[in-house]
């Protein structure tokens, strides 16, 4: 079954493009892990203290908040598995968001009529879209400002390349 949709998602003529786009992680594992600890070990000397003054709720909220922060933690890494694939080929561009587990087609459209918008607010690049006939597709939201930028250069070309028959 999974090399079914695998079939689906392939293109049939050479790519133009072929980016991956991957959100960047704010903290490695390890560092996950010595984050988490540490705010656990302050909280716990707090707690501690806190205990010794008579004040036995404080514990309770000190202990959701070390569990509020491993929750956003834990999210945002989960969050950051999840990648964008843009595909230009000669008949066809394609955006498709890919996690660990499942791959979803976002957007389609003919190379020919597929136009590149670019967003500017203050001078620098705050979105990128795929364009066709009105209906749009985000891409590249992962990235800074100036790294979008230079990817709608890239796929404008690559688009174009496409649709000239240029390599």
């Amino acid at each position: 079954m999974a090399q079914a949709a695998n079939i689906f998602f392939e293109m049939d003529s050479p790519y133009f493009m072929d980016a991956v786009i991957t959100p960047n992680r704010s903290l490695s594992q390890r560092g996950l892990v010595i984050l988490i600890t540490a705010i656990t070990v302050l909280n716990c000397i707090s707690a501690g203290i806190f205990m010794s003054m008579g004040a036995t709720l404080v514990p309770i909220f000190l202990a959701l908040d070390v569990g509020a922060i491993a929750l956003a933690f834990l999210v945002s890494n989960h969050a950051a598995k999840q990648v964008e694939r843009v595909q230009v080929t000669a008949h066809e561009v394609r955006v498709l968001r890919q996690t660990p587990n499942a791959q979803a087609l976002v957007w389609t459209s003919p190379t020919a009529f597929t136009r590149v918008d670019v967003e500017v607010e203050d001078d620098r690049t705050v979105g990128v879209r795929v364009r066709l006939s009105g209906k749009f597709a985000q891409v590249a939201a992962a990235l800074s400002p100036p790294e979008q930028a230079e990817f709608a250069k890239a796929l404008e070309d690559a688009i174009w390349k496409a649709r000239t028959g240029r390599v």
